[in-house]
């Protein structure tokens, strides 16, 4: 319920009241109540631009945040969330404070970066349950240090502040807020703290200790390497967080990784970007490599990489996919970390010790049974099997870790794991789960992942289920009844995440025995990463495919990639990648059909789609509103607003 206009609320309002809050970061501030009982995520949700919610999911769709006391229960959805934060401090279009129902490192994360390096900042304070219902009762409020005095307006709070006698409490201070938390550091944390390290090691140390004393961590914890999701241009705001880290001496103290990037490095004034986008996203790039991150990674699939992490390794890595792929399928361990943090903790080389980093946090609480479903449908779906499953499993999950069990006596690649993976991390808030029989934490059977405990609850997953999560996906098919035929697809989009190279093997070989050529209104486009490239190269896929017409796009991948890569001219395109076919309608504004690999292929020959399996239709009057609940669709704005920052 949204609680952002007087015309909305109780039509008896209550006498204004005084609120004590935990400052996350202090301040000051004083303006209208902007209230919402539904998270937000400011990456996807919030116009970085004008300060507008554009998430049309959101209650408070097409509201300005900008001003207001923004009262909001918690983040959700991307990472990146701390980027559009910066953005807006820096553009002056930020709440003037936000009031929060639990702490949230990745929503404070952007202010603290302002404050930290910027000397911008806004109070953010946590109200826990009762508090933050309490001040969705206000239209106005004022904030000052651990302290919110909320009335029916301006007038009412300024008679209550007069009437209080005694002065509010002053904001707390970064350094006070450090000094007063659980957060204990080693000798050589508090010198690099303290500018033994050289300043950027200051900076980033300090970021990092700020940010895990909102996550309540009693210390940090060593890691062996980091893949920074942060090198991704959103605004010029990120460009001076990384080129000031890097003028202040920054070097990664581990090593380090890069996300795909928001262009092709080598070809992207040939594939027609516009030096808006290109020249500062490159710049993006070259800050990180400066700080000694690898040339040889940006990529969305770190894990293909020969520097993959191994079992039990503490690591720090952004990006959902890789993290979901890291925690679940390597037995490495990672939280989803907020955007500018990864390259902190790769500076100082120390992660928060908390989260999934615990042994106790990775145990299963749900069981996930697919086999009933698998048993019906499995032979019916080929290589789309698992990230239609990953979807729906995501959805089921939510914040839980579940272990996904009937599976047991089915070999499941690498290939498909990595697709359940990037499908399961689309919708799921949670940074991972096990497969029994299959991830190294639920081997030999579920109870491992259960650690001897029974589950909060076991759900079946039926073949409408799988149907719903399916056509959620398939989201261009205008209805069962149209006629495939007349549903014409002009681009196939291949790798999202990037190809591996057995996927590379798998894809020269249908278009190899392909009966036909690509049909002149189609193009095929497959992004992956430059180590994976070489090894297709060398093993003669990359020829095949390329003479038959499939164009390779290295350093980036299809949750960047807009105009002129998508044709200008085109209406739909068809994937296999279920991370892409639920991000795709709000980056490119087309029509996506989702469908196996072979099927793409297909419809690189026919410029049409083949239809989904029979059994969806089958489904049909089954299936639940995927596409409408807020699970599934809370990055759809995120790729809109992508689109639309990009292109400017």
């Amino acid at each position: 319920r949204t609680l952002s206009r007087r015309s909305q609320r109780d039509t008896m309002a209550p006498r204004a009241e005084e609120l004590a809050g935990q400052e996350l970061v202090g301040g000051a501030a004083e303006g209208e109540i902007l209230h919402t009982d539904v998270g937000l995520s400011f990456w996807g949700g919030v116009d970085p631009l004008d300060g507008t919610v554009i998430d049309h999911t959101h209650p408070l769709h097409r509201q300005c945040i900008s001003g207001k006391v923004l009262a909001v229960p918690n983040g959700r959805g991307s990472c990146t969330g701390s980027q559009v934060i910066l953005e807006l401090i820096l553009n002056g279009i930020a709440p003037a404070a936000m009031l929060l129902r639990q702490p949230d490192a990745i929503l404070s994360l952007g202010v603290i970066v302002a404050e930290e390096l910027f000397g911008k900042s806004i109070p953010i304070l946590n109200l826990g349950v009762e508090g933050f219902a309490a001040v969705g009762k206000h239209a106005h409020a004022k904030v000052q240090g651990t302290v919110v005095l909320a009335g029916a307006d301006a007038a009412e709070v300024e008679a209550m502040g007069v009437a209080r006698g005694a002065a509010l409490p002053a904001a707390t201070t970064p350094d006070e807020l450090l000094a007063t938390s659980r957060l204990q550091l080693t000798d050589e944390e508090r010198d690099m703290l303290g500018g033994g390290g050289g300043k950027a090691a200051a900076v980033a140390m300090r970021i990092l200790a700020r940010a895990a004393t909102i996550d309540g961590a009693p210390n940090l914890l060593p890691i062996t390497q980091a893949h920074i999701d942060g090198c991704t241009y959103i605004g010029p705001g990120g460009l001076r967080f990384a080129q000031t880290l890097a003028s202040l001496g920054g070097r990664v103290a581990v090593p380090t990784t890069l996300n795909s990037n928001s262009v092709d490095r080598r070809r992207w004034q040939a594939l027609g970007v516009s030096p808006s986008l290109g020249d500062p996203a490159f710049a993006l790039g070259d800050a990180y490599l400066a700080m000694g991150c690898s040339d040889r990674s940006f990529t969305c699939a770190p894990y293909l990489l020969d520097s993959a992490p191994g079992l039990g390794e503490q690591i720090a890595w952004g990006e959902s996919n890789a993290v979901v792929f890291a925690n679940s399928v390597l037995g490495a361990r990672t939280q989803k970390y907020a955007d500018y943090l990864d390259i902190c903790m790769a500076i100082t080389g120390r992660a928060p010790n908390g989260g999934v980093h615990l042994d106790e946090n990775r145990v299963a609480t749900v069981v996930l049974d697919a086999g009933p479903l698998a048993a019906a449908l499995d032979a019916t779906c080929a290589d789309a099997f698992f990230p239609a499953l990953g979807y729906l499993c995501g959805l089921r999950s939510e914040a839980r870790v579940p272990v996904v069990v009937g599976l047991e006596g089915r070999a499941v690649s690498r290939d498909e794991l990595k697709a359940f993976s990037a499908a399961f991390g689309s919708t799921a808030s949670v940074a991972m789960f096990h497969m029994a029989g299959h991830t190294p934490e639920a081997m030999p059977d579920k109870e491992a992942a259960l650690g001897g405990r029974e589950p909060a609850v076991t759900i079946e997953l039926t073949p409408a289920d799988l149907a719903g999560a399916w056509r959620a996906l398939d989201s261009g098919r205008a209805s069962d009844a149209a006629a495939d035929a007349a549903d014409p697809v002009q681009l196939v989009a291949l790798g999202n995440p990037h190809l591996s190279l057995s996927e590379c093997e798998t894809l020269a070989g249908l278009c190899a025995n392909s009966a036909a050529p690509i049909h002149a209104d189609v193009s095929v486009v497959a992004t992956l990463g430059r180590q994976v490239y070489d090894e297709a190269t060398a093993a003669g896929h990359v020829r095949v495919l390329e003479d038959f017409g499939v164009q390779f796009v290295n350093d980036t991948c299809w949750c960047m990639l807009t105009e002129p890569v998508v044709p200008v001219a085109s209406d739909a395109l068809i994937t296999n990648s279920a991370k892409y076919a639920h991000y795709a309608p709000g980056l490119v504004n087309r029509r996506v059909r989702f469908n196996t690999m072979a099927a793409c292929v297909e419809a690189a020959t026919t410029a049409r789609a083949a239809p989904p399996p029979s059994w969806v239709a089958l489904h049909g009057q089954q299936r639940r509103s995927y596409a409408t609940s807020a699970a599934a669709a809370r990055f759809v704005p995120l790729l809109r607003m992508a689109s639309r920052v990009l292109r400017r």
